[in-house]
């Protein structure tokens, strides 16, 4: 146990750094389809989600016209949000580890 603790974490701890600033960039995303194919009139309310918001708002025309300008500023918020999410745990994981993506 101890050469696991001494030897073999401190030698992975930069693959574990990385993996993890990795799937925080994925932190947002949510699977676009399955949310949507499993939505119906009685659960809408609680399972929307941005991509699914996006859509109806920009694609489809059940809530009135497309509105693309609106549903561009929504995806390019989500995109803001998890960029800072993704700098945010990269500096964490380079002062932790000493090795982040840049």
């Amino acid at each position: 146990m101890r050469r696991v603790w001494y030897i073999d974490v401190p030698t992975i701890v930069p693959t574990i750094a990385i993996t993890l600033i990795l799937r925080c960039g994925s932190l947002m995303s949510i699977g676009f389809d399955k949310a949507y194919l499993m939505q119906n009139d009685t659960n809408l309310v609680a399972s929307e989600v941005i991509s699914t918001y996006v859509y109806k708002i920009g694609l489809t025309t059940e809530s009135g016209p497309s509105n693309l300008s609106y549903a561009t500023a929504i995806g390019m918020f989500n995109s803001v949000v998890n960029l800072i999410a993704l700098l945010t745990v990269n500096k964490i994981a380079d002062r932790v580890s000493g090795s982040g993506l840049w």
